[in-house]
């Protein structure tokens, strides 16, 4: 068969196709027909058995296509009617049925039954005022006339509604949103404006109708009806309000409305209702409380009205997710959130303000996250919603447990309390799976850090400011420290274990990465630290010397050794080296980390460069106490001296773990150059400082100018015989630029402060340094041209 027999055969399975249609379309319309003449008669309400007879349904066309075999279909031109333009899309009847006509109804249907229903009700509402307003300003009829007429008004149009249910419920539902709202305000006028009812009476038609509101709004299904029922009748504590005092009728009446918005939590699933009824509930009761004139007023109840409307929010908020057993979403766990915070922070105020309950407040604190248990308990037994609503409301337990801590307590326990919290919280995260710990952990783990940081803040002016030091390691402040150091330790090792989070969470772990490991480093040096320098506090407090008896003003004169400042600070730096050295030292035996080998090279370079400018400052500071002592109350000793050779040691260690370091591997970078330019740099800087130290003890101060360019000289011919021995340029070329600034230093400093006989030994042996210099240069030139030919 060629391509015409195959489009002729397509075209008339196409033509049959057209031919079913058309008898769909006629079957359509009929019943279109007569459902619109059963909606003019009435007879849309009749049951089938009432019904005369069957619908009147037009026979089926025939459309049966002929048998066609391939093998006898003649060729013919395709229909014209079957022609499309190129390009063209086919359109759906059923799809443009949809399209054309019930979009066109739904359109229609929200303008003629819903939207201009709304409005004439609301210009009706707006009419009837108007009126009443010319009425009572023309004085045409009396106060209990103008009342009376209201209510029938509402009553009225209450009956109307009720009347017109059965065939127009949409209508009938917005004529009912009406009459409520006319029976409030009719019922405010009658209280307010003319007296003519009492507030108990105001008070009982009002929960009357608020009643009648829930009751509708179910029967109707219309949230309208409770939007205008119940959350318009929030006005009702502003308009019945008389400034009499009685607030507790008010609030009673609040909670029964949200009591009625808590029944209909249970029935309808109305979220807007819910948001709107919270959030005037508690903007009308904080602007109450904080509006009071004294804070002592009213102290129970708002605490009981407070913990009422906490309660029917939490309830209600629960019950809309429990029974549909839906996840909670962003929103649901604001509210939920905001109503816990806004409750708590309401009792807070009312139990701080009160001198006789401020002791309550960690107890109020832990009452918060009780009730949270609980709900969690009910809900993780029972199986009413899912994991996450259990571990949600959990994690709010473990929140107000946290706050109770710094409510309640003081100092070091605060920091325990939130550094085990962490430790436990970050443990469930990775050992159990739960990732909304992980989260709650945290924020936990740098306020346990900042507590810390108080606590050091805190110990440190007590410590440097009392007469009376605490003991060293026996005390609260290091106990604390331990048990920080020994929860994020346990942290950094459970870091390991992995557990899966959500895309938009994965910063949290890149921070913890980092954060964890830093915060363990911090914490271990800076607590050792502080005990050096209480161990010295408190040596120096023991060498307390009363010069003069006290006088009548209580004014008294001590004398104290303050050579043990010095040399606390120079503890300090010996115990700094060690622990830079410790650290890398750990971290290529063990933990073998690259993250950390970079920590450790900026760490260890950092303690380098204060060891060779302050630290040796220090310790020449500790050896002009032992040659000039500004005190005759106390012996200097020679530990002074010794201490010097002791930190150079320890400074000693800390360069060959850097040699170390540097060798492992575990840095992605080259550091050999530097590591040279570091080391060799320091040696001179020490070898220099010794040389000073050795002059000054021997009393030869005048020589130093002397000895520093000698000595300058000669070390820079180290570093050319090093780095011609070693093949290094950047060696050869540190040497020359040492050799220049001693050059400089001989000509424009040295000079003018030396005798001829210094001048002479100066020149002559830089010169023969020079010399030597020139030689090595001359003798090795065959290994300096092979450096620069490896280098190209």
């Amino acid at each position: 068969m060629d391509n015409s027999d195959q489009l002729n055969l397509l075209l008339v399975k196409l033509e049959n196709l057209l031919l079913r249609q058309q008898g769909f379309e006629q079957e359509i319309e009929a019943l279109k027909q007569q459902v619109r003449a059963m909606q003019s008669t009435g007879t849309a309400g009749l049951s089938p058995k009432s019904q005369t007879g069957p619908l009147p349904v037009p026979p089926p066309l025939k459309t049966q296509p002929t048998p066609v075999h391939n093998n006898t279909v003649p060729s013919q031109p395709v229909p014209e009617r079957f022609k499309s333009p190129v390009n063209q899309p086919q359109v759906n009847f059923a799809d443009r049925f949809k399209r054309e006509n019930i979009v066109k109804s739904d359109f229609e249907k929200f303008i003629g039954e819903n939207l201009i229903s709304k409005i004439g009700i609301l210009i009706l509402i707006l009419g009837v005022a108007i009126g009443a307003k010319y009425a009572i300003d023309h004085d045409m009829v009396s106060p209990l006339t103008r009342i009376i007429l209201g209510y029938a008004v509402g009553a009225g149009l209450m009956a109307f509604a009720i009347k017109l249910k059965t065939r127009y419920e949409n209508f009938s539902a917005v004529l009912v949103s009406g009459a409520i709202a006319i029976m409030y305000f009719i019922t405010y006028a009658a209280y307010d404006f003319y007296a003519l009812i009492p507030q108990a009476l105001a008070f009982l038609l009002m929960v009357v109708f608020t009643s009648f509101a829930v009751v509708a709004a179910i029967k109707y299904n219309k949230q309208v009806i409770a939007h205008i029922g119940l959350v318009g009748a929030y006005a009702v504590p502003f308009l019945l309000s008389n400034g009499s005092g009685k607030v507790g009728v008010l609030f009673t009446y609040m909670a029964i409305i949200n009591i009625g918005i808590l029944i209909l939590s249970f029935k309808k699933y109305w979220k807007p209702l819910f948001y709107a009824s919270f959030i005037l509930s508690w903007i009308i009761f904080l602007t109450w409380r904080l509006g009071l004139s004294s804070n002592a007023d009213f102290f129970t109840l708002s605490l009981l009205f407070s913990a009422i409307f906490f309660i029917t929010f939490y309830i209600t908020n629960l019950a809309y997710k429990i029974t549909k057993q839906e996840t909670f979403e962003f929103g649901d766990v604001v509210i939920l959130l905001l109503n816990s915070f806004i409750f708590y922070g309401i009792g807070y105020f009312i139990l701080a303000q009160n001198k006789n309950s401020v002791e309550l407040l960690g107890l109020f604190t832990l009452a918060n996250a009780v009730i949270h248990f609980v709900v969690s308990l009910i809900i993780y037994k029972n199986k009413l919603a899912d994991k996450n609503l259990f571990y949600l409301i959990l994690a709010m337990v473990i929140t107000f447990i946290t706050i109770a801590a710094p409510v309640q307590l003081n100092g070091g326990w605060v920091t325990i309390f939130w550094t085990v919290e962490a430790a436990v919280l970050f443990y469930l995260a990775r050992a159990k799976h739960i990732a909304i710990y992980e989260k709650l952990s945290f924020p936990l783990i740098f306020l346990a850090f900042i507590s810390l940081l108080q606590d050091w803040t805190t110990y440190y002016d007590f410590y440097y400011g009392n007469d009376s030091p605490m003991t060293p390691i026996i005390n609260v402040g290091f106990l604390t420290a331990c048990i920080f150091i020994s929860c994020f330790f346990w942290m950094l090792r459970i870091d390991r274990t992995k557990t899966e989070l959500q895309p938009e969470w994965h910063w949290i772990r890149q921070i913890l990465t980092y954060a964890i490991p830093s915060i363990l480093i911090i914490a271990t040096y800076v607590s050792f630290k502080l005990e050096i320098s209480k161990y010295f506090n408190s040596l120096i407090q023991s060498t307390r010397i009363s010069l003069h008896p006290q006088s009548k003003t209580g004014d008294q004169t001590y004398e104290l050794n303050y050579n043990y400042e010095t040399l606390e600070t120079a503890w300090i730096y010996i115990y700094t080296l060690f622990f830079a050295s410790a650290l890398t030292y750990l971290n290529l035996k063990k933990l073998k980390n690259n993250e950390l080998a970079i920590a450790n090279l900026v760490i260890n370079v950092g303690v380098i460069i204060l060891f060779l400018t302050h630290a040796l400052y220090t310790l020449s500071e500790l050896r002009d106490h032992y040659l000039f002592p500004d005190t005759n109350y106390f012996t200097i000793s020679t530990f002074n001296i010794f201490i010097r050779y002791l930190s150079i040691a320890f400074f000693a260690l800390l360069i060959f773990q850097c040699h170390q370091l540097e060798r492992s591997g575990l840095l992605k970078h080259n550091f050999k150059t530097m590591f040279d330019y570091l080391l060799y740099i320091s040696i001179l800087w020490v070898l220099s400082s010794e040389m000073i130290n050795i002059l000054e003890l021997s009393h030869s101060e005048a020589s130093d100018k002397l000895g520093l360019s000698i000595l300058w000289g000669i070390y820079a011919l180290f570093l050319i015989s090093m780095g011609l021995a070693k093949n290094k340029k950047h060696l050869r070329i540190g040497a020359m630029v040492l050799f220049g600034i001693t050059l400089i230093k001989l000509f424009f400093y040295d000079i003018y402060s030396l005798s001829t006989i210094s001048k002479t030994i100066v020149f002559v042996s830089l010169g023969v340094l020079l010399l030597i210099i020139s030689f090595l240069y001359n003798k090795y030139k065959h290994l300096i041209i092979d450096d620069a030919k490896t280098e190209n």
